[in-house]
C-alpha cells in the first residue's frame, strides 16, 4: 500500500517546499505554504519501473487527410468570433473575470441557446444554489430552455453523471475553484485541488468530445486564480473585462489553439442580460463635440477588427512640485515616453504640466500604434486648438521622434471612411496600402511635423 505523500505547497504561485516556512521562497508571499496530503501514487522508479514495460504508441504521419472540425455555434457571434468561428468539441476553454462582471451571465445565455437548439447542454454551478440559477434564467427570459443544470462540487459525482450515456456536447463548470476531490485532504480553491479537477476534467473533454468550459476566480492582480499550469491544460484562455461604471463588457483571447489570439468581442449589461454590440466603433465614440482641444480619435485594431476609440488628453499648469501623470485605459509608460519625446523633440515644455490622458468608454489599448493619436490629444489640449472632428489618428512613436509605420493600414482607413471620417493622419506607407480609400490623408515622418502644424494654427488664429 503506497503511504500519502506530504507536500508543502504555495497558495499564490503553487512552488512546492519540503518543509512548512512562513514566507515562500519562490513568490515571497507570507502564510501561503499550505501542507497538502495526496493520496495518489507516485511515479515508479530504479528496477520497479524497468520490469513494468508501457504500452506501444500507434505513429501516424504528418501528412495524413485528417477530418474537418465542426465547430460548435453559440449563437453569439462576438464570442464565436473570439473562440475562432466556434467552440470546437473536445476543447476546454477558461474563462476568468472580476466578481460580477457576468461570466455566469453569459454562460448561461450560451447554454440555454445551445439548449434550445436541441444539443444536450449541462450548466454545473458550485456557487449559486438551483434556486438561485433558476433566479438568473427567469430574468434572462431563458426558463423555458430544456437546460439540464446542477448544483454541485464534489468531482467524483460530477465526472459519473458526465460519464453517462449520451454525453453532453457543452459542459460549463462554474467554477473551477469551488470543486474539490476526496483524493486531496486539501481544502477547494488550493493549487492541488485546482490542478487535479481540472486535469481529469480536460481528460474527460477530450474523451467525449465535448465542449468544456471552466470559470475561473481571479486575483487583485486581474490574473486568473491557482496554478498557471491550469492555463496551459486547456486550449483557449478568454478574460471578461469591463468597468462598473460602464455597461459595457469587453471578451478578450490571450490564448487560442484553434483561432487568433488578442481578438475581443463586445457586449454590452442590460437589464434582460448582455447584448451583442455589432459595432463597437460608435460605442467608444459616443458623443464628441468638434470644439473642445485635447480630443483625438484612433484607429485601432483587435486581432481582426478595426475599432475606432477617442483619445482625451488635459494639460494644465501644476502647482505642485511633482506634476501629476494620471492615464486611465493605456500604458503610464508609453504615456512617459511621450512626453519626453514631445520635450526634447519637438520644444513643448511639459515638465511643469499636469497631464491626463483618458480612453472613452472605458477600454483598454496596448496597441503601439496608439502613439500618435495620444500625442496629437496632448498637444491639441497644450496649445488649445481643437483637432479636426472628421480625422483620425494612428502611429507609433519612436524615441527619436520619428513615427513609424504600422500593420493592416488598409482595415483601418476603411473603418474610418465608414462611420463618416474624411481625413486621417498617418505614417508613410506604401501606395498599394492607402490608394484604394477615399480618405483624404497627410502622412508625417516625424512627430515635430504635427506640432508645428498645430502650432501654426494656433498663431493663425
Amino acid at each position: 500500500m503506497v503511504k500519502p505523500s506530504h507536500t508543502y505547497v504555495c497558495q499564490e504561485c503553487g512552488g512546492i517546499s519540503p518543509q512548512w516556512s512562513g514566507r515562500c521562497a519562490a513568490c515571497g508571499g507570507w502564510n501561503t505554504i499550505v501542507e497538502e496530503v495526496s493520496d495518489a501514487a507516485g511515479p515508479l522508479s530504479g528496477n520497479r519501473a524497468a520490469r513494468r514495460p508501457g504500452k506501444l504508441i500507434e505513429v501516424e504521419s504528418l501528412a495524413a487527410d485528417s477530418a474537418e472540425i465542426e465547430r460548435l455555434s453559440t449563437g453569439l457571434d462576438e464570442l464565436d468570433r473570439v473562440v475562432g468561428g466556434g467552440m470546437v468539441p473536445g476543447s476546454a476553454l477558461l474563462i476568468g473575470g472580476e466578481p460580477g462582471i457576468g461570466k455566469s451571465t453569459l454562460l448561461l445565455q450560451v447554454a440555454a441557446r445551445l439548449a434550445k437548439e436541441g444539443r444536450r447542454a449541462l450548466y454545473l454551478s458550485g456557487e449559486e444554489a438551483i434556486a438561485q440559477v433558476r433566479l438568473r434564467a427567469k430574468r434572462l427570459g431563458v426558463l423555458d430552455a430544456p437546460l439540464d443544470f446542477a448544483a454541485e462540487t464534489g468531482l467524483s459525482s460530477i465526472l459519473r453523471t458526465l460519464n453517462q450515456n449520451p454525453a453532453p456536447e457543452l459542459v460549463v463548470i462554474d467554477s473551477i475553484q469551488t470543486l474539490w476531490s476526496d483524493q486531496l485532504e486539501s481544502a477547494p480553491g488550493t493549487v492541488s485541488q485546482v490542478r487535479h479537477c481540472a486535469q481529469l476534467l480536460v481528460n474527460f473533454a477530450k474523451r467525449s468530445n465535448a465542449a468544456l468550459v471552466l470559470v475561473g476566480h481571479v486575483t487583485k492582480d486581474g490574473q486568473i486564480a491557482g496554478p498557471k499550469v491550469v492555463e496551459h491544460m486547456v486550449d483557449t484562455v478568454l478574460y471578461f473585462e469591463g468597468d462598473g461604471a460602464y455597461q459595457f463588457r469587453i471578451l478578450r483571447a490571450v490564448k487560442n489553439r484553434f483561432g487568433p489570439t488578442d481578438e475581443i468581442g463586445v457586449f454590452e449589461m442590460a437589464g434582460d442580460g448582455l447584448r451583442q454590440v455589432l459595432n463597437p466603433s460608435e460605442l467608444f465614440l459616443g458623443e464628441r463635440d468638434s470644439q473642445t482641444p485635447g480630443a483625438a480619435v484612433f484607429a485601432d485594431i483587435e486581432g481582426t477588427r478595426p475599432l475606432l476609440v477617442e483619445f482625451q488628453a488635459l494639460v494644465a499648469p501644476s502647482p505642485l512640485g511633482t506634476p501629476r501623470r494620471t492615464v486611465v485605459g493605456w500604458d503610464s509608460n508609453r504615456l512617459a515616453m511621450i512626453l519626453a519625446v514631445l520635450d526634447a523633440h519637438c520644444g513643448l515644455g511639459l515638465g511643469a504640466h499636469d497631464v491626463y490622458l483618458n480612453v472613452a468608454g472605458g477600454f483598454r489599448i496596448s496597441e503601439p500604434a496608439a502613439d500618435l493619436a495620444a500625442a496629437a490629444a496632448l498637444v491639441s489640449s497644450f496649445t488649445n486648438i481643437a483637432l479636426p472632428n472628421s480625422c483620425v489618428y494612428f502611429g507609433e512613436v519612436s524615441l527619436s521622434g520619428a513615427v513609424r509605420p504600422v500593420g493592416q493600414v488598409a482595415l483601418r482607413l476603411k473603418e474610418a471612411e465608414k462611420l463618416g471620417f474624411t481625413s486621417a493622419v498617418l505614417p508613410r506607407a506604401s501606395d498599394a496600402e492607402i490608394s484604394a480609400t477615399g480618405l483624404e490623408l497627410e502622412t508625417v515622418s516625424r512627430l515635430s511635423d504635427l506640432t508645428s502644424a498645430l502650432a501654426g494654427k494656433r498663431d493663425a488664429s
